[in-house]
């Protein structure tokens, strides 16, 4: 199948000609990345927008629980909803358990879900390398609502930040010592905080944490994308599904406000300029992994363990053999 017939496959909703084009970005291979760039840029004159919504959070807060309730809301507000989950790989072996959609059984046989787990492979960010380009690959599909989950909550998750909307943070009930591990870097990046298991036993500590977050958040500074009252911390229970359509509220009123603002717009503006210098940044080091250069850097490497070359020199050597310097006359 050539790009344009899969890219108009994809425009009519096709979820497994989705789920095969997401394959495509995914590969490493010269010739699928060449295919991958002719099909985004087929999809990308349809200019649709979903509303994208990063979600982070610690391990066993219950993301997949409350991605699945709060995707089975949506859908039945009549909204199609595409998750994009990032499992972690293996140090060892490079593998991922690629567990998610038997964590969300009922969403993934929804006619209206498309549910994709990717590996991270190395990837720092807590996402995995062509997540970005899988967003514009489910907006291409009509998708209303992308929801990207990241592996884990830590300074390098931010990231996501980079490629959604809106950002949040789902936290567990927990005391003072919890707030205190929670990275000041994310919580500056949140947008919305939620904390998740407020039932049962629980509930009342769900409530007194929220208020610490809430409070947490009132002293940190205020962001100019940011409308009064936000960002905010709530509460929610992704087993009993409550507080989940009080948080999409909350969520559809952030959007309302910043596409009224401008920020909306400026945003994905400036999200694109920062991918296309990681992806700059992303070839040239592609170029270390080519034979020649392994080659060269084992050579000038013995020669610094020999003494006979400083590591800045050998550098300097590498570097110029990579992106030569052009000589004017």
């Amino acid at each position: 199948m050539n790009t344009a017939e899969l890219g108009d496959r994809i425009l009519n909703g096709e979820r497994r000609a989705l789920a095969r084009a997401i394959t495509l970005v995914e590969s490493g291979r010269e010739d699928h990345r060449a295919q991958a760039t002719e099909l985004l840029a087929h999809v990308a004159k349809s200019q649709r927008q979903s509303l994208r919504i990063g979600l982070s959070g610690t391990p066993g807060v219950g993301k997949s629980t409350f991605i699945e309730s709060f995707g089975m809301m949506l859908i039945g507000q009549g909204l199609r909803v595409a998750v994009l989950a990032v499992d972690p790989s293996s140090a060892r072996s490079g593998g991922s358990i690629l567990g998610d959609k038997t964590r969300m059984e009922r969403l993934s046989r929804e006619k209206n879900a498309f549910i994709r787990p990717s590996p991270s492979q190395s990837h720092l960010g807590g996402v995995a390398r062509r997540t970005r380009e899988a967003i514009a690959l489910c907006e291409a599909a009509a998708f209303d609502v992308v929801l990207i989950e990241t592996v884990g909550v830590g300074q390098s998750e931010t990231v996501v930040s980079e490629m959604s909307d809106l950002f949040l943070l789902l936290l567990a009930p927990a005391g003072g010592d919890e707030l205190q591990g929670v990275k000041r870097g994310i919580m500056e990046m949140a947008d919305m905080i939620l904390v998740n298991k407020a039932d049962g036993d629980l509930k009342a500590t769900a409530t007194r944490t929220c208020a610490d977050y809430a409070g947490a958040l009132r002293l940190l500074r205020k962001r100019p994308q940011d409308p009064e009252g936000f960002p905010k911390a709530i509460t929610v229970s992704a087993v009993e599904e409550h507080g989940l359509e009080g948080a999409w509220a909350e969520m559809q009123s952030l959007t309302q406000s910043r596409r009224d603002s401008g920020h909306w717009d400026a945003n994905r503006s400036e999200q694109a300029q920062y991918w296309f210098e990681q992806e700059v940044r992303a070839a040239l080091l592609a170029q270390l992994s080519t034979a020649q250069a392994r080659a060269e850097m084992e050579q000038l490497g013995a020669q610094v363990r020999a003494g006979g070359l400083s590591p800045s020199a050998a550098a300097e050597s590498m570097l110029s053999s990579l992106i030569p310097v052009r000589r004017s006359g």
